[in-house]
């Protein structure tokens, strides 16, 4: 048996039932909500994207220093990601 921190192959995810996110999905997505982040002064930077359904970001320009940053992420990026991609579990800030 593997170790949990190792990841999945492609073969396990399909065992399993886990679809895998693609990448290029997750980025097309995030440029739907860079607009909205640009119009204020931020922006959004895709940093990774996990088998069990994890996108880590990074918030840039005026969004990084922001006080209200992680209600932008949650209610923001993470709600929309989720809308459009239905295998996002969740977005995090790194």
């Amino acid at each position: 048996m593997k170790p949990l921190s190792e990841p999945l192959n492609i073969a396990e995810h399909f065992l399993i039932g886990v679809k895998p996110l693609n990448i290029e999905e997750v980025r097309l997505a995030l440029e739907d909500v860079r607009p909205h982040l640009q119009v204020d002064g931020g922006d959004v930077e895709l940093v990774d994207v996990t088998d069990d359904g994890v996108v880590k970001v990074r918030l840039t320009g005026a969004c990084a220093g922001c006080p209200m940053s992680q209600m932008t992420l949650k209610w923001g990026v993470e709600n929309y990601l989720k809308k459009k991609i239905p295998d996002v579990k969740t977005v995090e800030a790194v």
